[in-house]
């Protein structure tokens, strides 16, 4: 542990330090997680090596002490990470495209606006919705299988009966401020939510 248990209430002269801290951390567990998703997805081979190194790096930055830690430059280590998280979003996007037997590859841009959207039934399979604002959008029924879902915004966005099981980049927080049910397919990774509906779609 980065203050070995204490919290800013037993050491109040560390309280700015801890929070900054914290907010770091954050970060990079994030990274973590993305990278280490990045390392099942067999689309992504050929760069396991560098995503490996890169997870190492992570992991190696999360056991510096406080000090050392408000003094890495982690917008400068996002960006590097982010550069191998693309890669494999077009690896594993592509190899999606190949096995679509029609239309093709979505992709919205980061940070779409598709508040309120009625993307129900859609087939968004192999989608880039990095940053989307999926807010209040209908996308029950969807199939997101392979859609880049890093950073999008699903609060109160339908997803009953949507086909999550092998989008990518999908962390709990997001299914947690969504709403969902039973028939609801997500990857092995994560848990169904428990305000979410015990019914089928």
């Amino acid at each position: 542990m980065t203050y070995a248990g204490k919290d800013w209430r037993q050491a109040p002269e560390t309280a700015e330090q801890m929070f900054e801290v914290f907010l770091i951390m954050r970060q990079l567990h994030e990274l973590l997680w993305y990278l280490t998703e990045s390392l099942t997805l067999e689309a992504a081979r050929s760069i396991h090596d560098e995503l490996r190194l890169a997870l190492e790096k992570t992991e190696h930055l999360t056991l510096l002490s406080p000090d050392s830690l408000v003094q890495i430059d982690v917008v400068s280590h996002r960006s590097e990470v982010n550069t191998l998280l693309l890669k494999t979003s077009e690896l594993v996007r592509a190899q999606r495209q190949k096995k679509n037997t029609q239309g093709r590859q979505k992709n919205f841009g980061r940070g779409a606006d598709l508040m309120g959207a009625n993307l129900r039934k859609a087939d968004l399979r192999g989608a880039n919705l990095r940053g989307a604002y999926l807010i209040a959008a209908d996308l029950k029924g969807a199939d997101l299988r392979a859609a880049d879902l890093i950073g999008a915004d699903f609060r109160d966005t339908e997803l009953s009966g949507a086909d999550l099981s092998e989008s990518i980049f999908l962390t709990q927080p997001q299914l947690n401020a969504a709403k969902g049910d039973a028939a609801t397919k997500l990857p092995p990774s994560l848990t169904r939510p428990t305000h979410w509906s015990m019914s089928g779609a």
